[in-house]
């Protein structure tokens, strides 16, 4: 085994590299620091250890020691589990939710992380074992970029277009331009909502980002992302003061209100555009336009 040392600790160089890249502290406000760093960056050194000791296993041959990888994954899987239940956890105190569908999505992020860190490692020794050490590092490289844009994701600013939207009342009941909110019925609640409210209008650029934005899990966590960046003035005893995003079911266009701890309309435009869109909400019905004429020609449908 001293052989393959380099090849080894190559490989878990490149996954705890990696896995740093990754890990990072945002408006999400997850993990925690220090403790969630540190809880993480160990599974990352783990599973930076099982992606490069499989190729000298492997080698070896000591096929024994590749099963520990299906333990991994079997390990991962529980980190999915413990991350759910810890921002499930959270989220009693939270006074903007982020939503079951947004906190599904974090714990896959996070199970998916640890199988990207494993790879890098893997590719690494790999390289590190048939081509030397400059191969190891350009490789390393390469993974490291193809892990930080693979981890990036769309966002709602890809599938939407957002515009500053008017914030009035229609009798008690808030709207933003054409689009209901929520009945509101102190005149003080009102008076200070028209004061330092802001709102915006979210526009689909097609069917597919329609149904997207429709999703209940994704518009809350729209809401939760522009309470996090801008802040909100909402409390415990004050529901008027509850970001929202309501549809217009004739359009498909989303209005969403907030009352912000910073008015700055364009942070606002911002915030939204930065929204990760939710594994769970997407959905692309247009696709599904070719499938339905191939089946009305066959005779599969009337």
């Amino acid at each position: 085994m001293p052989d393959y040392l380099v090849v080894i600790l190559a490989g878990v160089i490149a996954g705890v590299s990696s896995r740093i890249v990754l890990l990072r502290i945002d408006y999400r406000q997850y993990p925690g620091y220090p403790h969630g760093y540190l809880a993480h960056l160990s599974l990352g050194f783990v599973s930076s250890a099982l992606g490069a000791v499989a190729i000298p296993a492997i080698l070896k041959p000591d096929y024994t020691a590749v099963t520990f990888l299906a333990l991994a994954a079997q390990q991962f899987r529980e980190i999915r589990t413990m991350e759910r239940r810890t921002l499930e956890s959270l989220e009693r105190t939270e006074l903007v939710k982020r939503g079951l569908d947004y906190i599904e999505g974090i714990a896959r992020t996070f199970e998916a992380r640890n199988y990207l860190v494993m790879g890098t490692a893997f590719v690494t020794s790999l390289a590190a074992q048939f081509g030397g050490l400059a191969a190891a590092v350009f490789t390393a490289l390469v993974a490291l970029i193809f892990s930080h844009y693979f981890m990036s994701g769309d966002v709602i600013g890809n599938i939407c277009d957002i515009s500053p939207a008017r914030l009035y009342f229609k009798g008690p009941i808030l709207m933003v331009d054409e689009i209901s909110i929520m009945n509101v019925g102190l005149e003080s609640m009102r008076t200070k909502i028209l004061k330092d409210g802001l709102a915006v209008k979210i526009r689909p650029i097609d069917g597919n980002a329609r149904a997207t934005i429709h999703d209940v899990g994704q518009r809350k966590a729209i809401a939760f992302t522009a309470a996090v960046i801008l802040g909100t003035k909402k409390d415990v005893d004050i529901p008027e003061f509850t970001p929202m995003a309501r549809k217009n079911p004739d359009t498909g266009d989303v209005g969403l209100y907030i009352l912000p701890v910073e008015k700055d309309m364009e942070q606002l435009i911002a915030a939204v555009k930065l929204t990760p869109v939710l594994e769970s909400a997407r959905s692309k019905p247009l696709k599904a336009g070719p499938v339905i004429k191939a089946a009305r020609k066959e005779g599969g449908l009337n």
